[in-house]
């Protein structure tokens, strides 16, 4: 079949091109010569219709076959070609590209240091669920059936409770419900730290529907609010240095009775007035107090034997103070011009 001479002759000039071939300028010219839409060999497989339909089997796939064949020769040399030219190419005397060294996030950092301060007075830790039964959440914190917290607009309550539909599920708003589920399984003296995601319907400069928080527990039989001052006091010296003020005003939380605000003098102006402190000269860092004698109802402890007391803190806020930052949305906009600050 003079066709299939004629495929052969083609095949062989096609490989002895390929083989001249010495940069990849040449490399294409030979693509396009052989294997272009104005190549012989394409051509041939255009006007295939025009031979006899027992050779037109027989055509195709000889043709077809040269050209996958050399057409995979031509790109395999085209490759080999490029590697030797890196590799002639590289400086082996040149410096590596620096290695970037990540770091932790300022609010995993800040976390971490809250969490070692207590762990060095003597605290354990203890961690809980972040989706949450209204029980543990607020009942057994002593929280009124109308507390405000309570309201939707307030907490992230979930669809429904499979397992009791007279027990809605929520997100915790604060890590306080693992307070209640560690003393249900353990007995006193003990004395925990709770570090843990909560959530609340809230967002703005200075707070976001997620956050970080850290309470304590301390609970025993001779458990006085001087011991409270005392831990507490410790921290805030050994978080944000000796030289800050500290003061206890009265507050009201329904977990604790006397309940108590924690404040430092400002970081900022050192206690003289600022825009940040409201020109008060002082800044709100956390709430406390001793332990309600029905939350300790609820935990099936016996309040005229049993004391302690309790304490709760942003985390973020911790942060924000100890780093000079206005803004609580930085911490999640994911900006690495401000995180590589914290390196």
């Amino acid at each position: 079949m003079e066709i299939k001479q004629k495929l052969a002759d083609l095949a062989r000039t096609i490989e002895e091109d390929i083989a001249k071939t010495s940069d990849l300028a040449s490399m294409e010219d030979i693509r396009i010569k052989h294997f272009g839409k104005k190549s012989e060999l394409l051509e041939i497989l255009k006007n295939i219709k025009n031979y006899q339909p027992e050779e037109r089997p027989v055509i195709g796939q000889v043709a077809n076959k040269i050209k996958n064949i050399l057409t995979e020769k031509l790109n395999n040399k085209k490759i080999n070609f490029q590697a030797k030219q890196q590799k002639e190419s590289l400086d082996s005397t040149l410096d590596g590209n620096p290695f970037v060294r990540g770091s932790l996030h300022p609010i995993t950092t800040v976390k971490a240091q809250i969490v070692n301060i207590f762990q060095k007075l003597g605290f354990g830790i203890s961690e809980g669920p972040d989706m949450e039964t209204d029980y543990y959440n607020f009942t057994s914190l002593n929280f009124p059936h109308d507390h405000p917290a309570r309201d939707e607009q307030d907490t992230f309550f979930l669809d429904k409770n499979d397992k009791d539909e007279n027990k809605p599920l929520l997100l915790r708003t604060h890590t306080s419900p693992v307070q209640i589920r560690y003393m249900k399984a353990h007995k006193p003296p003990f004395q925990i730290v709770v570090p843990g995601t909560v959530y609340r319907s809230d967002s703005d400069v200075s707070h976001t529907p997620m956050f970080h928080q850290v309470e304590g527990l301390a609970v025993g039989e001779n458990i006085t609010f001087a011991n409270l001052k005392w831990i507490l006091s410790e921290f805030l010296y050994q978080m944000f240095g000796s030289s800050i003020d500290i003061r206890f005003r009265p507050s009201f939380f329904p977990f604790t009775e006397p309940s108590v605000e924690v404040d430092i003098s400002c970081v900022i102006c050192g206690g003289t007035g600022c825009r940040v402190c409201k020109n008060s000269g002082w800044l709100e860092i956390l709430g406390a107090g001793m332990v309600h004698p029905n939350v300790f109802k609820s935990a099936g402890y016996d309040p005229e034997y049993i004391q302690g007391f309790a304490f709760g803190m942003g985390v973020e806020r911790v942060a924000m103070l100890k780093y000079e930052i206005n803004d609580i949305r930085l911490f999640y906009e994911n900006d690495l011009r401000f995180l590589k600050q914290f390196r």
